[in-house]
């Protein structure tokens, strides 16, 4: 069964400085029948004026994933990092027992875009962790690249939660397959361009949750490149 949500249909906060899309529940926008999906809890679409951001703030048993799609995200915690994040980077921040941080346009000239991802744990009250990784544009080509999950895997962030997020980014005429079992489930979201998904149509910023699919089959269409995340989830 897929269900689909639509950019359009997502909730919208335009404060100037920051412009954001919110998938589920966040902040200022509420609905109740769009609080989360399995253990996937936010994934807010946000745009953010050059030299602005949000300033230190506390977080706690939850599973933090940023992934910059165009200019700088500037980081700080009270871990000690100091990092910036670019595109082909995914950033993750285990926010556990608690942590406090910091998130700001990294450039004075541009804006920064970004997608960050909160992922409920299995385990609260942890000690707070931290992992920054890159890598090569080609390693999304057309096929999966595993950015965070459960299981420990080369060149990904550990995920406290049994999940993965997985991108792709596919040349038109394209298809990939992904195996997704009998007892999980899938949350597809498009950053950008036109796919279909088991024949299902989707465009920017649209997503579909997969319930009782045991094969995905996602074919980029129309624009010459187009771009997803893959959330398989208990």
């Amino acid at each position: 069964m897929l269900t689909i949500r639509k950019s359009n249909e997502r909730g919208h906060a335009d404060h100037g400085w920051l412009d954001s899309h919110h998938t589920f529940s966040f902040a200022n926008y509420y609905d109740e029948k769009h609080m989360g999906y399995r253990s996937l809890r936010v994934i807010n679409e946000d745009r953010v004026a050059q030299g602005r951001g949000f300033g230190a703030h506390a977080h706690r048993d939850m599973e933090i994933l940023s992934y910059v799609l165009s200019g700088k995200l500037a980081h700080k915690d009270s871990m000690g990092h100091t990092e910036l994040l670019g595109p082909n980077e995914i950033q993750k921040m285990s926010a556990g027992s608690g942590v406090v941080h910091s998130e700001f346009n990294g450039s004075d000239t541009e804006p920064v875009h970004f997608l960050q991802i909160w992922i409920e744990p299995k385990n609260r009250g942890t000690a707070p962790a931290y992992e920054q990784l890159k890598f090569e544009a080609e390693e999304k080509q057309n096929k999966f690249k595993v950015l965070a999950s459960s299981v420990p895997t080369p060149g990904a962030a550990t995920l406290n939660q049994d999940a993965k997020v997985s991108v792709a980014e596919l040349e038109a005429g394209k298809e990939l397959s992904y195996e997704l079992g009998a007892d999980r489930h899938a949350w597809l979201h498009v950053i950008h361009g036109e796919v279909s998904v088991n024949g299902e149509k989707l465009s920017t910023g649209d997503a579909v949750a997969v319930d009782s699919e045991e094969v995905l089959k996602i074919a980029a269409q129309g624009t010459p490149k187009s771009e997803i995340l893959l959330f398989d989830l208990q």
